[in-house]
């Protein structure tokens, strides 16, 4: 189908057209009944498929695409099964986005993605987080200890629930088509993380990765104290941030 819309940079937008992809997208949805949360739902695309299979609220910060999305979902927001948003989804994202559980199912802009996922992370009311993501970002927070691109991100996102990639996805799904490689990436929330002691800390242990996670935590931590938690946690002086555990963070976390 051809449209008028073009993408706008300062948006990060690239619309997403390839069908296989989309339907991927809705496979890999949650098998439960929450309300869907979509974020730069752009053309619309992806909700078409979303409102045939569950309630869906909205929040699309492009005005002339809010216009559009009003006049192609006229019916389905006349019978409530989308709830159209028009404004920045971050001026109104509090601690929890909805007053009731929801899933997180979106094509993200590049440029917002990692904020966009940590809130949800941080969100109680957020169960689960579907998203589409640069392949990059996907990969930091589905990372396990000991690959190289391990960092706070897969630590916070291992103490909430699993990561997983769904599937990696080309430039070429997209219309304008991006620089880069994206993917689909899933996250099962078990529990919300909102310990922001913890998240400066792991700022400071990832503050600069090719160092030692004991040079890392001294520049801000007493330093007996740190020794005596390594001793404590059989960890190795040399060990460097990447090859730890999420669970030798928190018990390191508690102990410093």
């Amino acid at each position: 189908m051809q449209h008028s819309h073009k993408a706008k940079k300062q948006f990060g937008q690239n619309f997403l057209k390839d069908e296989s992809i989309l339907h991927q997208i809705i496979q890999a949805m949650p098998n439960d009944t929450c309300k869907v949360v979509e974020i730069g739902p752009g053309l619309g695309d992806l909700t078409n498929y979303l409102v045939d299979v569950r309630s869906v609220i909205a929040f699309e910060v492009d005005r002339d695409l809010c216009k559009h999305l009003n006049e192609k979902f006229e019916q389905k927001i006349t019978t409530k099964q989308l709830e159209l948003h028009c404004g920045d989804v971050l001026e109104t994202w509090q601690s929890a986005l909805l007053d009731e559980p929801y899933n997180l199912v979106a094509n993200l802009p590049y440029y917002i993605g990692t904020t966009i996922i940590l809130k949800a992370l941080a969100d109680p009311m957020c169960q689960n987080v579907l998203v589409m993501v640069q392949k990059e970002v996907a990969q930091k927070f589905a990372a396990q200890p000991s690959e190289k691109v391990f960092g706070s991100l897969g630590v916070i996102t291992q103490s909430v629930g699993t990561a997983s990639i769904v599937t990696t996805v080309p430039p070429s799904a997209f219309e304008p088509m991006p620089k880069v490689d994206s993917a689909i990436l899933l996250i099962k929330k078990k529990h919300s993380r909102s310990n922001a002691a913890f998240e400066a800390m792991l700022k400071i242990a990832f503050a600069q990765p090719r160092k030692t996670l004991m040079k890392n935590l001294t520049s801000r931590y007493d330093k007996a104290c740190v020794l005596k938690a390594f001793e404590t946690l059989k960890l190795p002086l040399t060990i460097r941030p990447h090859q730890i555990t999420t669970d030798d963070y928190h018990q390191l976390y508690t102990m410093i």
